[in-house]
């Protein structure tokens, strides 16, 4: 799992850190009722003012549901997104609702954060995922799973796949169609090891250098599901 956060915690530091999350940049807002229920939903982060508040599109209604009733004023809301400028950082931080707008769209105004944390994700860093993919190996596709993900590569477990054998150092395209509303991704990269289990074979895939930006898009999706 990702490193232990740092805790960011001075007006100025706020300041720049917020300033990397970019506008219209995907964040994922926690929500919990008053019952102890809680629901996860991804939205916009529209921009802040320094030291007064910060503004954050409010989610579909058609995925809200009954939580909407709960994005209101003085409600608890933790906010996730990528931070621009650092490999794999994923910052957070809590806040309240200090109201909602309507026009020209649905907005939620919150606090100005006291805090920030931020999470690294280091490329040694391996976080178990359950992914259904596509593979292409020599322009064969193959149906898949994700089992385990890096910055640097991936373990693929490939259904029926024994007769991908002696597949060492060659290139492979995976394809996630659909992932958590994460659509079309594609992610290529070099086989490096491969070994037979119960129904298939799984294979050790190092990412070409010039998917860094579509895996750190990947891994922030799944943290900040998963936080």
């Amino acid at each position: 799992m990702p490193t232990s956060p740092v805790k960011i915690d001075t007006i100025q530091r706020l300041n720049r850190n917020l300033g990397l999350m970019q506008a219209g940049s995907i964040v994922t807002i926690d929500i919990s009722t008053p019952a102890g229920q809680k629901a996860k939903f991804r939205t916009i982060f529209i921009g802040y003012l320094p030291k007064q508040y910060v503004l954050i599109q409010f989610p579909d209604s058609g995925k809200i549901s009954k939580f909407g009733q709960f994005i209101t004023q003085g409600a608890a809301v933790t906010v996730r997104g990528i931070i621009e400028g650092h490999e794999g950082a994923v910052a957070a931080f809590v806040s309240t609702i200090k109201q909602t707008l309507q026009i020209p769209s649905k907005i939620m105004v919150l606090d100005f954060p006291k805090t920030l944390s931020m999470q690294s994700l280091r490329s040694a860093i391996r976080i178990d995922t359950d992914i259904v993919s596509k593979t292409r190996v020599e322009n064969k596709y193959w149906r898949g799973h994700i089992t385990d993900l890096s910055l640097t590569g991936c373990q693929l477990f490939i259904e029926n796949g024994e007769e991908l054998k002696l597949v060492n150092d060659k290139s492979l395209d995976i394809y996630i169609e659909d992932f958590q509303e994460l659509e079309n991704l594609k992610l290529s990269g070099l086989i490096c090891s491969e070994k037979n289990v119960s129904n298939g074979i799984s294979l050790g895939v190092k990412f070409d250098d010039s998917q860094r930006e579509s895996t750190i898009k990947l891994l922030h999706h799944i943290i900040t599901l998963e936080a």
